[in-house]
């Protein structure tokens, strides 16, 4: 390659690293608007062998025009086939024993499966007055769902009721393309249909003992080519499905150096 096509091809790759989850996608259809962003650490990482990561990803839906969004039917994160899930020895949780309980009674029954943590933001809308906000924390554990691997997303909001909503994300993993691992789900109805959920922000990352070794939920490898100590690769890609029929999808692509 010549030197004068390597030089801004670096220098735009440590760009990316140094600007971690400064970046966000946008996509839009009509009014509705999509915001996905996230990053993962160290950025460093071998090139053939996997090493631990922690990884965030955050994503905001918003209208152009100010109105209430449509409620999320479905939503799908692919990840790149370059990380990939250890979950051998790891405890497991199930959503029953998540169910009705706070923030701090999810870690004390599920504490040893806990991979994760967040917050989440929904906009609730009656009928003739204006949306009402909600905020609470997101705690993630490994689990299960219909005998297939899933990530237990619990949230809790103490405000304006208390209420407590598990999202489970079932782990499937894809034989072909860039992406290996894709978590997937179906959004029940929020709030009797009046409700949508407008922000996730989660970060993911665990290290643990099993059989006498270290172990990390989330690993990945650097594959930059050969010859290049930086690589720039699609990380993530998320699809959002809407109850008016809309689908929003958005890739995001990020660095890594080779260490």
């Amino acid at each position: 390659m010549p030197p004068r096509l390597l030089i801004p091809i670096v220098a735009f790759a440590l760009g990316l690293l140094g600007a971690g989850l400064a970046q966000a996608e946008l996509s839009q259809q009509g009014n509705l608007r999509i915001s996905f962003s996230g990053g993962f650490t160290p950025h460093s990482l071998p090139r053939e062998e996997p090493a631990p990561i922690t990884v965030h990803v955050r994503g905001a839906i918003s209208t152009t025009d100010g109105s209430h969004p449509p409620a999320v039917r479905r939503i799908e994160i692919a990840i790149n086939r370059n990380g990939q899930l250890t979950t051998a020895g790891l405890p497991s949780c199930t959503s029953a024993r998540l169910q009705s309980t706070s923030s701090e009674e999810a870690i004390k029954r599920c504490g040893p499966s806990l991979v994760g943590r967040g917050s989440f933001g929904a906009d609730v809308q009656f009928p003739g007055s204006a949306p009402v906000p909600a905020s609470g924390r997101m705690l993630a554990f490994y689990g299960s769902r219909q005998s297939q691997p899933a990530l237990l997303l619990h949230l809790y909001a103490a405000t304006p009721v208390r209420t407590t909503f598990v999202l489970p994300l079932k782990i499937s993993r894809q034989a072909k393309g860039q992406f290996g691992t894709l978590l997937s789900a179906r959004i029940p109805t929020l709030a009797g249909g009046l409700g949508s959920v407008t922000e996730i922000d989660l970060t993911v990352g665990r290290t643990y003992n099993f059989r006498g070794q270290r172990r990390s939920f989330i690993s990945a490898s650097c594959a930059a080519p050969s010859g290049f100590g930086v690589g720039i690769f699609p990380l993530a890609r998320g699809t959002f499905s809407f109850a008016d029929g809309r689908s929003l999808k958005t890739t995001l692509a990020r660095a890594c150096r080779v260490r």
